[in-house]
């Protein structure tokens, strides 16, 4: 059964404050845990490593030419000047693509590209640009170079044994390439997310149809769905399911057998809300976590867990789904995923708030807002509409936070602004 939760004077769920709230979740999150699989390389763009990636070899195998030069013996540019240059005799060429099987002589050097491989004897190159040619055959070096300059060593980019990218990482674009650079054509990743969503109440119809009076179009579902997707994941759509408790208990509990994390957002009804609160109150081990939170948009939302799964049950309203997606549901599925990036997610702005907002004290508001760019900086213009009106999120840019022990922010006040995108 459920713990039992905080209560207030007249014996309603007290509400907790976001950071609590979290807090609680954040200590569930690290008892689950999923599995890891083997995909190739070219699918494995966006996947978590599952462990770290060490380097089969040294990379470059070889050292290689950083300039379009010559292969030289650093002691054969000794004390050249412009003055009084260093001559040396042209006696090949490194193709690009092919291994010298030998290297100049002392006294010459081989013309090389840029990525060529360097001739056996020599350990340095000659930058074009400090160099003149007088014939085919000779070139006049004016400038003196030290052991290693402009090429780079065998290992010097990653060593044999180094860790390539650790565990725990997004596999970006650049990492394909380092991977790619070191032979490696297959990669341990933790398997995606599986979440299930539900949509709940006997008003919500399909996208597709046109509701009658009474009934609205379901939008979570698809809007949860893509922020999902975005983010790499699985979701499966489990259909509308009506204010029967029957019906809704059994296709929870199937979403809740093929996946780790499930997803119901309530309808505007108290019956449906209700009807999530009295089935999640019977789960054990242990059931419901947070019921209640200080914020708007998103106050009803609850958090429940069952043996290994984490369960979400969001509000109705649009917006209020999707700012308690990102306040609770986002991190989950990241921590589940086995990500574990320590830098800040998502791009800030400063700007001017162009017009004053209210706010209660002890509760955290999040206001969405537009931005205009303009010869005196960012201006930030709250969009006020109610959490049902989903053209809001269409229409910012991002959101600004009130903390709970502000009553509001004055009118030409420096703000932050989260960027969505």
């Amino acid at each position: 059964m459920s713990p039992t939760l905080p209560r207030d004077m007249l014996g309603r769920s007290a509400l907790l404050s976001v950071d609590e709230a979290q807090n609680i979740l954040k200590r569930r999150l690290p008892g689950i845990r999923i599995g890891s699989e083997t995909v190739s390389l070219h699918r494995s763009l966006g996947r978590i490593t599952a462990q770290p990636v060490v380097a089969p070899e040294d990379l470059p195998p070889h050292p290689r030419s950083t300039m379009d030069g010559f292969a030289v013996r650093a002691a054969d540019t000794f004390g050249a000047t412009e003055t009084m240059p260093a001559y040396l005799t042209v006696t090949g060429e490194v193709r690009m693509g092919e291994f010298p099987a030998t290297g100049p002589e002392s006294g010459c050097c081989y013309r090389i590209a840029t990525g060529g491989l360097l001739p056996p004897g020599t350990d340095s190159v000659i930058m074009l640009e400090h160099t003149v040619r007088l014939d085919d055959t000779m070139i006049e070096v004016n400038r003196s170079i030290g052991g290693g300059t402009n090429v780079i060593g065998r290992g010097d980019d990653i060593a044999r044994g180094a860790e390539a990218l650790p565990a725990h990482r997004r596999i970006s674009p650049r990492d394909l390439g380092l991977l790619a650079g070191l032979g490696i054509d297959e990669i341990r990743v933790f398997r995606r997310v599986r979440v299930g969503i539900l949509a709940t109440g006997d008003e919500i119809v399909a996208p597709g149809e046109s509701p009658p009076p009474g009934k609205i179009r379901n939008i979570n579902t698809i809007a949860l769905e893509g922020l999902i997707r975005e983010m790499g994941q699985s979701a499966t759509d489990y259909g509308i399911v009506a204010d029967n408790r029957e019906v809704f208990d059994r296709r929870l509990q199937k979403a809740l057998a093929e996946n780790d994390l499930v997803i119901f957002s309530g309808s505007s009804s108290v019956g449906s809300r209700d009807l999530g609160e009295q089935v999640l109150s019977e789960l054990d081990d242990p059931g419901i976590l947070v019921h209640g939170v200080a914020v708007k948009p998103g106050k009803p939302v609850i958090i429940a867990a069952h043996g290994n799964k984490l369960l979400f049950g969001l509000p109705g309203h649009p917006v209020s789904a999707l700012v308690c997606f990102d306040l609770f549901i986002r991190k989950s599925i990241e921590t589940l995923a086995g990500l574990d990036d320590p830098r800040p997610r998502g791009r800030r702005v400063r700007g001017t708030l162009m017009r004053p907002l209210n706010s209660a004290a002890g509760r955290r508001d999040y206001v969405r807002v537009r931005l205009e760019e303009s010869t005196d900086g960012v201006k930030v213009y709250p969009i006020l509409a109610k959490s049902g009106a989903i053209s809001s999120l269409s229409r910012a840019h991002g959101y600004l936070i009130i903390g709970e022990s502000s009553q509001g922010i004055e009118q030409y006040a420096r703000v932050t602004v989260e960027l969505f995108d």
